[in-house]
C-alpha cells in the first residue's frame, strides 16, 4: 500500500471516528449534551487525534528506519570485490538504487522482469529506454542487491500497512469505549494538543542538533585528513583535486564578510528609513501602493539579482568608476554583488521594521508629544528605541540572508578568493566555495571535497555568533528602558 492511499485511510478514519464520538456522547447522555462533561466537540476532537497520532508517529518513526532496512538488505548481496578500484561501496549504491527504481518503472509498464534480470546488457539497454542512467551494464550482484532492495521494500510497506491501521483502529476502539457523560474529554484533549506542542517544538530542536552534528562528523574527518591549523591559518585558498591543496578559509570568510557589509550598508539605512516613513508618515493610501512594491523584492529570484549583477550593474560600475579611477578592469567585483545583494535584502529590513514600529503602543507616541517633544524626537527617542529589538531581528535576518547568498556573489563577485581591501575587485564567499567543492565527480572522501563540511560548520558558528551579539546588545539596550 502507498504512503498516499495509507493516508487517505487514516483520514477517513479519523473522520469517521470524529463523527461517531459525538453521536455516541450524547447518546450515553440520553440526548441531552448539557449532562455531559465537555461537549461532545471534544470527544470527537480526541477520537480524530487518538486515531492520527499514534498512525502519525508509527508511519515517521517506521520510513526513518526503513531506509537502513533496505540498505542492510542490499548490502549482504554485495561482496567487497564487486567495489573496483576508484570506487566507494556508497557508488555502488547508488547504482543499485538506480536500477531498483528503473526496475519498477519497468514493472508499472508491464515489461516481463525474468528475461532482463538474466541479462545484464538486457538489463541496461531497458533501463537506458526509462531514462536510468548506468556508467555500465550491471553486474549480477548489482542486480541481485536490487533485487533485494525491492523486496525489502515491499515487505516493509506492507509492515507498515498492517501496523499503522492496527494502531488507528485500537485506539479508535479505545476512546470510543471511554466515552460517559463523566469522561473529562476535554481535559485529555487539552493535554494530548499540549505533548503534540511540546513533540513538535522538540522535532525542531532535533533537526537543529541533526545538522550540527552531521557537519561536525563530516568536519571531524576532514581534519583528520587535513591539518586544521592550515585551515584556520592559512592566508591562501587554492584546492587541488590530484593533491597539494591549500584549503586556508581567511579568504572565504573576508569575502564573506566584505559582501554582507556592503549589502548592510545599502540595506539597512534604506531599509529602516523606508519602515519608519510608512510607518509614521505616510498616508494610508501611500503605504497601500508603496509597500507591496517594496516587497516585490523579495519575490524576485536570486538568479535575476545575478544576472541584473552581471549584465547592468557590473558593467556600469566598471566603465563609471572603477576604469575612470583606475583601481580595476573588471565587472565582477564585491562592490556590484554588495550593491545588488543590499537592494534584495532591503525588504526584509523594511518590512519587518515596518510591522514592528507599528506595534509599538499609540501611548508612547501621544505621551512624548503631550510633553512637547516633536513628530521627529519622538521617533528617535520613543519609537525606534521601543521598537530596537525587532529591528534588530530584522536587519539580522537580511545579514543572514546576505551571508547566505550564493548566486548573485557567482555572477556578481566572480570566484576569485584572495584577501584585498579593493572593493572592484573579484572575489568569492564561503557559500560558493560549499557548492563547487560539492559539484562534480571528485571523490567524496578526498580533502579537498570534505572541506564543503569544515566550511558549513564555519558558517553556522559564524551566524550564531552574530545572534548572540545582536542578543547581548538588544538585553543591555532593554535594561535602560525597564
Amino acid at each position: 500500500m502507498s504512503i498516499g492511499l495509507l493516508s487517505l485511510i487514516l483520514l477517513a478514519l479519523a473522520t469517521a471516528g470524529y463523527l461517531v464520538a459525538r453521536t455516541r456522547a450524547v447518546a450515553s447522555a440520553g440526548g441531552d449534551a448539557r449532562r455531559l462533561h465537555s461537549l461532545p466537540a471534544f470527544h470527537g476532537r480526541l477520537t480524530a487525534m487518538s486515531v492520527l497520532v499514534p498512525a502519525a508517529v508509527i508511519l515517521i518513526l517506521w520510513l526513518i528506519f526503513e531506509g537502513f532496512a533496505i540498505r542492510g538488505a542490499a548490502l549482504s548481496q554485495l561482496k567487497p570485490s564487486d567495489v573496483p578500484d576508484g570506487s566507494t561501496m556508497d557508488l555502488i549504491m547508488s547504482d543499485v538504487g538506480r536500477i531498483a527504481d528503473g526496475l519498477n518503472q519497468l514493472e508499472a509498464r508491464g515489461t516481463e522482469l525474468a528475461p532482463l534480470l538474466a541479462s545484464p546488457d538486457a538489463l541496461a539497454a531497458a533501463l537506458k529506454d526509462v531514462g536510468v542512467a548506468q556508467g555500465g551494464a550491471p553486474t549480477p550482484d548489482t542486480i541481485l542487491a536490487a533485487q533485494a532492495s525491492r523486496e525489502a521494500l515491499r515487505t516493509s510497506r506492507i509492515g507498515l500497512s498492517i501496523v499503522t491501521l492496527a494502531a488507528a483502529v485500537a485506539g479508535l476502539v479505545l476512546v470510543l469505549r471511554r466515552i460517559t457523560p463523566e469522561f473529562r474529554a476535554r481535559n485529555a484533549t487539552e493535554a494530548l494538543s499540549m505533548w503534540l506542542l511540546i513533540g513538535a517544538s522538540l522535532i525542531a530542536v532535533g533537526t537543529t542538533l541533526g545538522i550540527v552534528l552531521s557537519l561536525l562528523s563530516e568536519t571531524l574527518h576532514f581534519f583528520r585528513l587535513y591539518d586544521f591549523r592550515d585551515f584556520f591559518f592559512n592566508l591562501t585558498w587554492n584546492p587541488k583535486f590530484t593533491g597539494g591543496s591549500d584549503l586556508g578559509i581567511w579568504p572565504l570568510i573576508w569575502g564573506t564578510i566584505y559582501v554582507s557589509a556592503i549589502a548592510l550598508a545599502v540595506a539597512v539605512p534604506i531599509g529602516l528609513f523606508s519602515a519608519v516613513y510608512l510607518a509614521e508618515y505616510a498616508s494610508k493610501r501611500t503605504r497601500a501602493y508603496v509597500k507591496p512594491l517594496i516587497e516585490i523584492l523579495a519575490g524576485i529570484p536570486t538568479i535575476v539579482y545575478g544576472l541584473f549583477a552581471l549584465v547592468t550593474v557590473g558593467p556600469l560600475l566598471r566603465d563609471w568608476i572603477s576604469i575612470p579611477m583606475g583601481i580595476g578592469n573588471s565587472s565582477s567585483s564585491v562592490m556590484t554583488a554588495g550593491l545588488v545583494m543590499g537592494i534584495m535584502v532591503i525588504p526584509f529590513v523594511s518590512s519587518l521594521s515596518d510591522d514592528i514600529i507599528n506595534a509599538v503602543p499609540q501611548s508612547l507616541r501621544d505621551g512624548s508629544l503631550g510633553l512637547g517633544a516633536t513628530p521627529s524626537e519622538t521617533i528617535r527617542q520613543v519609537v525606534l528605541p521601543a521598537a530596537l529589538p525587532g529591528i534588530v531581528g530584522a536587519i539580522l535576518l537580511a545579514a543572514s540572508r546576505a551571508i547566505g547568498e550564493t548566486m548573485i556573489v557567482v555572477l556578481g563577485a566572480g570566484a576569485a578568493a584572495q584577501l584585498s581591501l579593493n572593493p572592484f575587485e573579484a572575489m568569492t564567499t564561503v557559500t560558493v566555495k560549499i557548492v563547487s567543492q560539492l559539484t562534480g565527480d571528485t571523490e567524496f572522501n578526498s580533502p579537498e571535497t570534505l572541506v564543503a563540511f569544515a566550511l558549513g560548520l564555519t558558517l553556522f558558528t559564524l551566524t550564531l555568533c552574530l545572534n548572540i551579539v545582536a542578543l547581548i546588545i538588544v538585553r543591555k539596550y532593554r535594561e535602560q528602558y525597564e
